[in-house]
């Protein structure tokens, strides 16, 4: 009964988790697309990024878990994103450099694969 319950809950989550960050970038790619036509990749990615990381707290802790904890809650969430920005990174100098792919794309690469990560971490830092 009580693995059931969880598992339904934590269905229900990734679900909101997913719509959220579906949002989420939208809204922060499109940041993304403008800023590019004026400044390099890197500098489109971490602006756009920032602002998807106060998004993401707001979605996070008023949509998907609707629940927090104070201040770590607050303090983690940074540290998350600054783990999937590091990932996400990588990811885009290799899309970019080494593999040659369009800078447009990058992105997107780097969240398919990052969700799960930041997910867990997410639901680490808002859970109780």
């Amino acid at each position: 009964m009580m693995n059931q319950s969880f598992s339904r809950l934590l269905k229900q989550d990734f679900a909101k988790f997913l719509i959220s960050g579906g949002f989420n970038t939208a809204l922060t790619y499109g940041v993304y697309l403008l800023l590019l036509m004026f400044l390099p990749y890197t500098a489109s990615y971490t602006i756009s990024y920032i602002t998807g990381i106060a998004l993401a707290y707001l979605l996070n802790r008023f949509f998907v878990f609707k629940s927090h904890q104070g201040i770590k809650s607050v303090a983690l969430l940074p540290l998350v994103y600054l783990i999937q920005y590091m990932v996400s990174m990588l990811i885009l100098w290799c899309w970019v450099e080494k593999l040659g792919f369009a800078d447009r794309l990058a992105p997107l690469a780097a969240i398919i694969i990052t969700i799960p990560i930041t997910y867990m971490l997410s639901k680490f830092v808002f859970s109780k």
